[in-house]
């Protein structure tokens, strides 16, 4: 007698998504729908690895710290290095945080910015990429939220100057894509555009010193609301009066930037500070450039903060306009400093971020993915036996070098070669000339009619 095997079940990890081929299959033509408008704008295509120094990671902003959080460090690259030896901290990893030197990237905008810095001398500026890669966050898992996810980045760096008409054609380009990816056709989206210029100004003229931490609090507005954001603000030692000042500002939404210019124009003490100014003739700018699309898609909205500390102008971010409290999808913006932080250079960039993922989730569940099959295949090429395996392989050579998909089944009952090409959504049938004299024939499994035709003039029209 035989021990029974142990039967080891897996379970899934919480933030690591995993997907069934159809779903996948739909992943895959949002990729190539996304990588092909990026590459209509002039944009190329890079990858970093996915391992980066944490002293890399750590110039995000707000001295590293809310990135330290979530950051996943390796334990095993740092014992083959020679770092110390695992086992003297708590928690996921045997290294401490302060003792590590390689972690799993953040996302794209700080590797970008180390990969300008290295390659520099090899680079044609204004240097245009895009990059589609997993990155990885400590976050809790809940809806959107992932420890593992994709982004879709795109960015422009220039050295000495960036012409602000790439402000504008960031969201542009954001716009034209989320608009047309299969499944979001009916939804209902805004690019909300501020400049960090303006509350930055706005909080000299009210005399407040401790800005960024201001920025970071405004960042969350939104997200707690008002009176945690009031109470915030307070702790902060700024006064009520300016505390709901700020609030009221953050308030003003419009297409329009006149009418914030003449919100500010009224507030005492702000003429003398020309970062105001300069953030709403950028903002003023931008705005124009994307009149062209359609009415609400991009509004200006001073709640729009980006709280990491290296944006230094236009910012962008990205929402369901029927359901904002899912929270942004795609966001962004200006920075002036960052590629500086590893070249004597100044290498202004702007840059925008599809959360692909997040979104992808979000249309999944709702059931607006078109899914119709697991396979790629146009054409499946039946095989009544072994005796025709020639003939239907060289069925199938002839139609992939005409571009079509082709999978040849295996062998077995026709009935059951049908059954399989219907649940794997294959929508023709290739019927070969197995007998001398018979012609070829394709069915299409959608109307079930059924053709004779040949392998060098049939197209899916017929």
């Amino acid at each position: 007698m035989t021990d029974k095997k142990k039967i080891y079940k897996p379970r899934p990890i919480s933030g690591f998504p995993e997907w069934l081929p159809e779903v996948r299959r739909i992943e895959q033509q949002w990729f190539d729908h996304i990588r092909k408008i990026f590459e209509s704008y002039g944009f190329c295509s890079i990858e970093t690895p996915s391992v980066e120094e944490l002293n890399v990671i750590n110039i995000k902003g707000d001295n590293g710290s809310d990135v330290d959080k979530e950051v996943y460090v390796l334990e095993r690259l740092h014992k083959e290095e020679g770092d110390e030896e695992a086992g003297k901290a708590e928690g996921l990893t045997g290294i401490t945080k302060k003792e590590a030197r390689l972690a799993l990237h953040f996302d794209q905008t700080v590797p970008l910015a180390r990969y300008v810095a290295q390659h520099f001398n090899d680079l044609i500026f204004p240097f245009k990429r895009y990059q589609i890669q997993r990155v990885w966050r400590g976050e809790r898992p809940q809806a959107g939220r992932f420890r593992e996810f994709y982004q879709c980045d795109i960015d422009v760096i220039n050295i000495d100057s960036l012409p602000l008409h790439f402000d504008a054609e960031m969201p542009a380009i954001i716009w034209e894509i989320l608009s047309s990816l299969p499944g979001m056709e009916n939804e209902k989206l805004q690019i909300r555009i501020s400049n960090r210029k303006i509350l930055m100004g706005y909080c000299l003229g009210l005399g407040i010193s401790k800005i960024p931490e201001v920025m970071r609090i405004m960042d969350k507005l939104e997200k707690i609301g008002n009176d945690e954001t009031y109470y915030a603000l307070g702790k902060l030692d700024l006064t009520p009066g300016q505390a709901k000042m700020l609030i009221d500002m953050a308030s003003l939404k419009t297409s329009d930037p006149s009418k914030i210019q003449d919100f500010i124009y009224k507030i005492e003490g702000i003429d003398g500070h020309g970062y105001v100014f300069d953030g709403l003739r950028d903002l003023k700018f931008v705005l124009e450039q994307l009149s062209h699309l359609p009415e609400g898609a991009v509004v200006a909205d001073l709640s729009i903060v980006r709280g990491l500390d290296y944006y230094t102008g236009t910012v962008y971010e990205t929402v369901f306009t029927e359901d904002p409290g899912y929270g942004s999808i795609c966001s962004g913006g200006r920075y002036n400093d960052l590629t500086s932080n590893y070249i004597n250079k100044r290498l202004p960039g702007v840059g925008i971020s599809i959360g692909f993922s997040r979104l992808f989730d979000r249309i999944r569940r709702e059931g607006k993915l078109p899914v119709k099959g697991s396979s790629p295949a146009d054409i499946l090429v039946v095989m009544p036996s072994e005796e025709q395996r020639s003939v239907a392989n060289e069925t199938g050579l002839i139609l992939r070098r005409r571009g079509f998909n082709v999978e040849v089944f295996h062998g077995g009952k026709l009935k059951r070669q049908l059954a399989y090409a219907e649940k794997k959504g294959i929508p023709y049938v290739w019927f070969p000339p197995f007998e001398n004299g018979n012609p070829h024939e394709v069915k299409n499994m959608e109307t079930g009619k059924q053709i004779p035709t040949t392998t060098n003039d049939w197209n899916k029209d017929e």
